[in-house]
């Protein structure tokens, strides 16, 4: 999972990029990328790390021009290193960047065509790199001088086809704008916002609704599933359907987990689903266990805070904040190796004594993934001084591994996968475990005046709505996933083979 930017404003666009990637921060912590264009030179800046350390005053001053993307990262299944940040650039036709959130299921295929057919050569593994040489190659097709929004969406008609997985992306062109598309089944999400000003109108694309508020854009609409936006340098913008003809689909764990609860996706809002999440997870509780001998109901803060609170006013008990959380260690979930993920819990989270000292205590998350998390939160909580710990998931439990861009984990490492729900409460060392049913979070995401009825589910029930997932692909992305095998494929890229220029910024010239 990770964040995408695309602006094209009336004065220089890189501190409204970086500010935007501020706050879809959340999305990746792994690297971050801003690439901007100022006539005909294109400036590049890409590292491992947070946006703040990424970006000092040097090379802010050098990412100069009225256009640009941005991109941070979560490190998906072949992106391991700084040489696999993002922007990625190729300098034919036009000069072309891009950034991608999402994961292409047939990226390997599309690799042997891009050699065997088209003589071009990789130099990651990403399918991010494998994605912006196929638009290459065919608006490398085009057969005009001056490119238009028709050309563009023509060589969009033809590359469409050729993908599958869940996609959402940004790219820019040297000398003509910034283009913006997602998959046909809206699995990865992308908004389109506007400002206007004096000068005329500024547009700007992003993975969240929050990442426009912050810099001052109205939300437009979302990008619908199959739909390409063009917003070309002198503030025009233009929008096609390449492929409509495909279900609604966003990923429902973009509302559980990733997502921000001040976005809105999809005409939906986080935070109220996630209110709704509480709701129904209070109604199995008290189906299955009873409240009566709950004494409170703590938060694993931040993601499960609010589903926790609605939880606790639903079934009449005291909500209380028992952990302090050190907002300067990343999101456990999303980093990269289970030996990190393990040393990370405990200095990102402290128990308050006071909140579990002889008492019941009801933990609440968002989701359980390894289940190596819960249950050093569970021991914390015990640690405290917690009588009893019982805990209960807004998620179903995870079983399948997400082969759409979140790379949560390999089969064999999801705690659930193949087990009850009571072998898993002992796994993590709970009184008892309740998970969210899944009809119920479906439910509780969807929403009357959205135009969504079905949404990804397939961590959770194992179905790909792309119709291409075999066993030979999962067994692939279990390979790949497994913690050895990411640790093996760090080190080859962290000793410069297929190194990207990154670090400073790259710049180029290119005529137009």
């Amino acid at each position: 999972m990770c964040g995408i930017v695309g602006i094209v404003a009336r004065g220089p666009v890189n501190q409204s990029i970086y500010d935007a990637l501020t706050v879809l921060q959340h999305r990746g912590q792994d690297a971050a990328g801003i690439m901007t264009v100022d006539e005909d030179q294109l400036s590049l800046r890409k590292e491992s790390g947070l946006v703040r350390d990424v970006f000092q005053q040097k090379h802010m001053l050098m990412l100069k021009g009225n256009m640009g993307i941005g991109h941070v990262r979560y490190p998906t299944a072949g992106c391991d290193a700084a040489a696999e940040a993002q922007p990625f650039y190729v300098n034919a036709p036009y000069g072309i960047g891009l950034a991608h959130n999402g994961n292409l299921t047939n990226a390997d295929e599309l690799s042997a065509t891009l050699w065997r057919e088209e003589r071009r050569h990789l130099n990651t593994s990403s399918d991010s790199e494998v994605l912006l040489n196929i638009l290459a190659s065919e608006l490398q097709r085009v057969d005009s001088s001056s490119l238009q929004a028709a050309d563009i969406f023509a060589a969009l008609s033809r590359l469409y086809p050729r993908l599958r997985g869940g996609y959402a992306v940004v790219i820019v062109i040297v000398g003509y704008g910034v283009v913006g598309f997602r998959d046909p089944n809206g699995i990865r999400p992308l908004v389109l916002g506007r400002r206007a000003n004096s000068q005329g109108e500024e547009w700007m694309l992003a993975s969240e609704s929050v990442a426009l508020d912050l810099v001052g854009f109205d939300l437009v609409h979302d990008i619908a599933p199959g739909e390409a936006v063009f917003l070309s340098k002198d503030g025009g913008m233009q929008t096609a359907m390449i492929d409509g003809d495909q279900r609604h689909t966003p990923c429902i764990f973009e509302y559980v987990y990733f997502a921000r609860p001040d976005s809105i996706i999809d005409n939906i809002s986080v935070h109220k689903a996630r209110m709704r999440m509480g709701e129904k997870l209070a109604d199995k509780i008290r189906r299955v266990r009873g409240s009566d001998e709950i004494d409170v109901v703590i938060p694993i803060p931040d993601t499960s805070r609010t589903s926790a609170m609605q939880l606790a006013m639903a079934l009449g008990v005291e909500y209380r904040e028992g952990f302090v959380k050190n907002r300067y260690i990343g999101r456990t979930f999303i980093m990269p190796g289970q030996q990190l993920r393990q040393k990370s819990v405990r200095s990102k989270l402290n128990a308050i004594p006071l909140e579990f000292r002889g008492r019941n205590v009801l933990l609440v998350d968002d989701s359980i993934v390894r289940g190596t998390t819960s249950a050093q939160i569970i021991d914390l909580a015990r640690e405290a001084g917690a009588r009893k710990v019982f805990f209960a998931s807004a998620a179903p439990p995870v079983r399948f591994p997400n082969v759409y861009g979140i790379d949560m984990a390999s089969a064999s490492e999801l705690v659930a996968s193949g087990h009850t729900e009571e072998e898993v409460a002992r796994l993590i060392g709970a009184d008892w475990l309740v998970y969210q049913d899944l009809e119920d979070l479906v439910a509780a995401v969807r929403h009357d005046k959205a135009s969504v009825s079905e949404f990804d589910t397939s961590c959770f029930s194992g179905t790909y709505v792309t119709d291409d997932v075999t066993p030979a692909y999962l067994a692939k992305i279990e390979e790949r996933r497994a913690d050895s095998a990411l640790a093996r494929r760090r080190a080859v890229l962290e000793s410069g083979a297929g190194a990207a220029p990154s670090g400073a910024v790259f710049q180029s010239r290119a005529p137009i």
